[in-house]
């Protein structure tokens, strides 16, 4: 039986829905635009706003949204402060792209592509070439990154063009797939502690005379998952970031640019049959599906073949107004995935694509268990889930 408990209503148009500043203000505009200041050839500087440094780092900041860090000055009063004008930096969002995932996010920063053209434009999506779902984030089943993922990151051109470059994370990230075809170039540092990653990226930044480096926090993300946005373990790991955030601007070579940012936002979806809507067990939603990607609030949806008309339909008239539902090429054309999309993208994105409007989810209780059981979830176009800080601290 049907776990949908409400009428159908008329889909939600489609020109309502936001899309990414693609070329403007996005995740994908920020490194271009740092290296372009560094005189690394072929970049575009999109960011007009942000002057030209010779030493740049980019914080990233898994799953703090710009709403998020609005909405706790308390717990976060170094970021808070960059908001505005005080301490010598500026701040204001920018959004993610489309979906706002970690596996789109970070090949949107390292790359400096958009998802249409990167490839990496879900959670999970279909292989065209094996009929599989892909797990991008953790590259499962595996497949060639470089056939996958070809183009090279800004990090790699910024090495090659003498800039020192430098990724100073977790060990555990240094030889997955993932970075190899997002944020690989120059050289990789794996620290444990945040406080280790800090201290060596501030000594990356002053190895060279141009130089740009990153580095990356995640457990925000793994609390908001976990407890939700807003849980006494989410507002602990706010403050310990914070303080990191504080510890590396303070550590700053000269003529050096810090930007600390994220890869999506978040948001708390209740636990019942209204705002969790189960694939596994509404026949409606599974009519003529072949496989369901993506992730609750943004799913890639491939029918069988000749069921892609059907299944369009029935999921806008099941899902209403609280879902965008399109066509694979009415979101391609409204620009969700970026301006252009590459013809070896074109296959992965879903016949049918559903970002959710409102509070919401499309879980698989049987595919998906530990998705399906996440308190904090992203991956839609609404502002809490696109919009990232943009924060600059200069020295």
């Amino acid at each position: 039986m049907s776990q949908q408990v409400w009428d159908h209503p008329e889909p939600l148009a489609l020109d309502s829905a936001p899309v990414p500043e693609y070329g403007t203000g996005s995740l994908a505009d920020l490194l271009p635009t740092l290296a372009a200041g560094m005189d690394v050839p072929d970049m575009t500087a999109s960011l007009t706003e942000l002057s030209p440094a010779d030493r740049n780092c980019v914080f990233l900041i898994d799953g703090l949204g710009w709403e998020q860090l609005k909405a706790h000055p308390d717990e976060a009063p170094f970021m808070s402060a960059l908001l505005g004008s005080s301490r010598g930096g500026t701040g204001r969002p920018i959004t993610a792209g489309y979906p706002a995932t970690t596996a789109t996010s970070l090949a949107s920063v390292g790359t400096g592509l958009p998802p249409g053209a990167h490839g990496l434009p879900g959670y999970t999506a279909r292989n065209p070439e094996t009929g599989e779902l892909m797990n991008q984030l953790r590259w499962n089943p595996w497949t060639q990154p470089r056939k996958w993922q070809p183009y090279p990151t800004v990090f790699q051109l910024a090495d090659a063009a003498g800039v020192h470059t430098a990724q100073v994370s977790s060990p555990t990230f240094q030889n997955t797939p993932l970075t190899k075809v997002a944020l690989s170039g120059g050289t990789f540092h794996g620290r444990l502690s945040g406080e280790e990653r800090m201290d060596l990226a501030a000594e990356q930044l002053s190895a060279g005379d141009r130089s740009l480096v990153y580095t990356y926090y995640a457990e925000v993300d793994g609390k908001g998952h976990r407890f939700g946005v807003d849980s006494d373990p989410w507002r602990g790991q706010l403050m310990y970031v914070d303080r990191l955030v504080q510890r590396l601007a303070e550590q700053l070579p000269p003529r050096t640019a810090l930007y600390v940012t994220a890869d999506h936002g978040m948001i708390d979806i209740p636990f019942d049959e209204q705002h969790r809507i189960d694939f596994d067990e509404d026949w409606e939603l599974r009519a003529g599906v072949a496989l369901l990607g993506g992730e609750g609030r943004a799913r890639h949806v491939y029918a069988v073949p000749g069921a892609e008309s059907d299944v369009l339909t029935c999921w806008r008239e099941v899902l209403g107004e609280q879902f965008w539902v399109a066509s694979r090429d009415e979101a391609i054309a409204a620009g969700w995935f970026g301006p252009q999309i590459d013809e070896r993208v074109y296959a992965r994105i879903g016949d049918v694509v559903a970002a959710a409007r409102d509070d919401v989810l499309i879980i698989a209780s049987e595919r998906e268990p530990k998705e399906s059981a996440m308190v904090g979830n992203h991956g839609s176009l609404t502002p809490v889930e696109q919009h990232v800080p943009l924060l600059e601290v200069r020295s």
